[in-house]
């Protein structure tokens, strides 16, 4: 047996008894109390609002593309990497951020994330945007505001106990409804003042949210010793690391990449308006968001394994749907919506199964993870733009990325039975 073969095949170490938090009341959180009785509950809301507004401007290129496109003469390739280009930023930082949650904490990791952000928005209105190249360089500074993820869900994480882990991850991942506002305002500020002043006007909701987060945030009191730069890495020979890493590929990569492209979509297909395309748009994110707590609550009542197969199966069908082009707005609204309900759906089970698994790797591993999510986001809206200007149809990108659900599937089916007999079967009742 090779070395690879034996840590895939280990037995699992049983985890850690739950572990004590503190709530707003200052009781104890044992096994069996309920959710708003343990934890600390201005972490939570601090975690959400942070979350809620850097996904806000972590998209803003995506409600934006239409009239930037138009302003500057982009190709279809060049729409599609120019909205891609913060995705990939903010999962390469995602596992900078990873590295800094467990060293120095999730609240000043957040803290520097948010400062960043807001000086480069500050930056891009004072001097202006004003070729391809300009928008990627924003791009850039924005993957900042997508690596919030890492930062957010750690910090809300371990304040909970197991039993929990599925509805504190799924709302304080619940601030990915921030992409809602930027469908909805971002071309409405853009129509009134020019889309160059919406970086400017984005940075003062920003800097409102800061204050609240230094002011509400707490670091948990459990949090782990640093590790050195040789465990984190070893963290990938485990398997399991790359498969959580695939799923949430397809299920948070599905979300963020569409909600990134469909005002393009909707533009260049139905010849809607910016503004009515940033409704669309906003309809179809906000469903994708608004049912990630209840995803991860479903996968604590039935398991997340089973959650997510119905997930799979559900978005590679409607994907093939999609790919069809229906002829009607009415019809293709209506798969879109499907699509990211289930998706949106599923990101809220993945991360009821990661902190189970890696309790003691959460701040990596949610870096990992959410690194997988945002590659999976880069490839759909980068593809999505290549197929249309190669092709002249978007089918293949969506052809494409419904065969990666069916991969997930085929991977979920493959590993449960593992899962379930290994670590599963040490997690004090808490379904899998």
């Amino acid at each position: 047996m090779t070395q690879a073969q034996a840590l895939q095949d280990r037995p699992i170490a049983q985890p850690q008894p739950p572990i004590t938090t503190i709530g707003t009341a200052g009781k104890g959180a044992g096994k069996g109390e309920g959710f708003w009785q343990v934890g600390h509950r201005p972490t939570l809301i601090a975690a959400f609002l942070y979350f809620d507004l850097a996904f806000m401007v972590w998209v803003l290129l995506g409600p934006l593309a239409p009239i930037i496109a138009a302003d500057l003469a982009l190709t279809p390739a060049q729409k599609g990497l120019m909205v891609a280009v913060p995705t990939l930023a903010g999962a390469v930082l995602r596992l900078v951020n990873g590295v800094l949650v467990d060293r120095i904490g999730p609240k000043r990791t957040g803290a520097i994330g948010q400062i960043i952000v807001i000086a480069g928005l500050l930056t891009a209105w004072a001097f202006g945007i004003h070729s391809f190249a300009g928008t990627l360089a924003v791009g850039l500074v924005l993957g900042f505001a997508g690596a919030s993820f890492a930062v957010a869900l750690p910090l809300a994480s371990r304040w909970y106990p197991a039993e929990h882990q599925g509805k504190a991850m799924g709302i304080a991942g619940m601030g990915n409804s921030g992409t809602v506002l930027a469908s909805l305002f971002a071309p409405l500020l853009a129509k009134a003042f020019g889309w160059n002043a919406v970086f400017g006007l984005a940075a003062i909701p920003l800097a409102m949210v800061f204050v609240l987060y230094m002011a509400m945030a707490k670091d948990a009191p459990d949090r782990p010793a640093p590790k050195t730069l040789g465990a984190y890495l070893a963290v990938l020979k485990q398997a399991d690391a790359w498969w959580f890493m695939l799923f949430y590929g397809v299920t948070f990569g599905g979300f963020v990449g569409l909600a990134a492209s469909l005002s393009i979509y909707f533009t260049d297909q139905f010849a809607l308006s910016p503004v009515m395309a940033g409704y669309c748009t906003a309809a179809c994110v906000f469903i994708g968001s608004l049912v990630r707590p209840f995803g991860g609550a479903t996968a604590d009542r039935v398991g997340g394994v089973k959650t997510l197969t119905v997930v799979y199966g559900l978005a590679a069908a409607t994907l093939v749907a999609i790919s069809t082009a229906p002829a009607s707005l009415v019809g293709t609204m209506a798969l879109f919506l499907l699509v990211m309900a289930t998706l949106g759906f599923g990101n809220g089970a993945v991360f009821q199964l990661v902190p189970q698994r890696f309790r003691h790797e959460i701040g990596v591993m949610t870096g990992l993870v959410g690194f997988g999510g945002g590659v999976g986001g880069f490839y759909l809206a980068s593809s999505l733009g290549f197929a249309k200007q190669l092709t002249g149809s978007t089918a293949t990108g969506f052809l494409i990325f419904a065969g990666l659900a069916l991969v997930a599937l085929a991977g979920l089916t493959m590993v449960k039975a593992r899962w379930r007999s290994t670590w599963g079967a040490a997690t004090d009742g808490v379904r899998i």
